[in-house]
């Protein structure tokens, strides 16, 4: 992608991940603008990138940048957008990084301006290994989409799908790995005390894990199968409440996801 400048509304946990990931991969902008309500939230960020160009309170600033990243709660975002709509470029993309707020709405709270694309960004987007699914308006053209799959691309993988599917991404693919992280940290509990140290622990439980999702996608056998190849399940009393739970609290925030898109 060619060079461009990177404003970010919202200096908080998405633009951390982000701004991460891009160090990680040496693929910083030269010019990043963020702005945000609170001055310590842009003081640590300024604190681990000297470089940026922090704005409190001023929205305007990284509004004027060639890519506007907002990375806000929905909620907040019909004032949000009227208020930057003088202030962007012809020729900037606003990226949307919330669920719930289509790219036709999108464009309405900015009076118009239809140079938008959304993306649902994930966590492990931090060490490069993110899952950052991207949609895009009409008005881009192939080398535009194409520059923002580049940038995307530093983070991890960033398939273009069907607008419609962003919330169920936020659902499986950007809110997943807190399913998972509390149980894995357990078990990394549980493997100290057994008496297995740190960083076997560490190791036994990535291995672990990505040997058992390939082994979905790659072993060729079915679900009850694939579940059938380890004869001790010590948790198998729990396993209908804990499918119930999923089903509930997540096809519950789905619903609430999709009703305001």
């Amino acid at each position: 992608m060619k060079e461009f400048s990177a404003g970010f509304i919202g200096g908080g946990r998405i633009a951390k991940i982000m701004l991460g990931g891009l160090k990680s991969a040496g693929k910083l902008p030269g010019n990043i603008v963020v702005s945000d309500n609170n001055a310590d939230v842009l003081n640590s960020l300024k604190a681990e990138y000297p470089a940026i160009v922090t704005a409190l309170n001023d929205n305007t600033a990284p509004a004027a940048q060639d890519l506007v990243f907002v990375a806000l709660h929905p909620p907040v975002m019909g004032a949000l957008l009227s208020e930057i709509k003088a202030f962007l470029k012809p020729e900037s993309i606003v990226v949307s990084l919330a669920p719930k707020l289509s790219i036709a709405k999108l464009s309405e709270m900015l009076g118009g301006f239809q140079r938008i694309a959304r993306s649902i960004p994930n966590a492990p987007s931090i060490i490069n290994e993110g899952y950052n699914p991207l949609a895009f308006s009409s008005a881009l053209s192939p080398e535009e989409k194409d520059g923002l799959k580049e940038f995307f691309g530093y983070l991890g993988e960033c398939p273009e799908v069907e607008e419609d599917t962003l919330e169920a991404y936020a659902i499986i693919s950007a809110m997943g790995p807190t399913y998972l992280w509390f149980q894995l940290y357990e078990l990394q509990t549980l493997a100290e005390s057994f008496g297995i140290s740190r960083d076997n622990a560490s190791d036994a439980i990535k291995s672990m894990v990505i040997g058992t999702v390939d082994t979905i996608v790659r072993a060729g056998l079915s679900p009850a199968q694939v579940m059938d190849l380890i004869p001790v399940k010590p948790l198998m009393d729990d396993e209908a409440a804990i499918k119930e739970m999923y089903q509930k609290k997540l096809s519950g925030l789905y619903q609430k996801l999709k009703g305001g898109a």
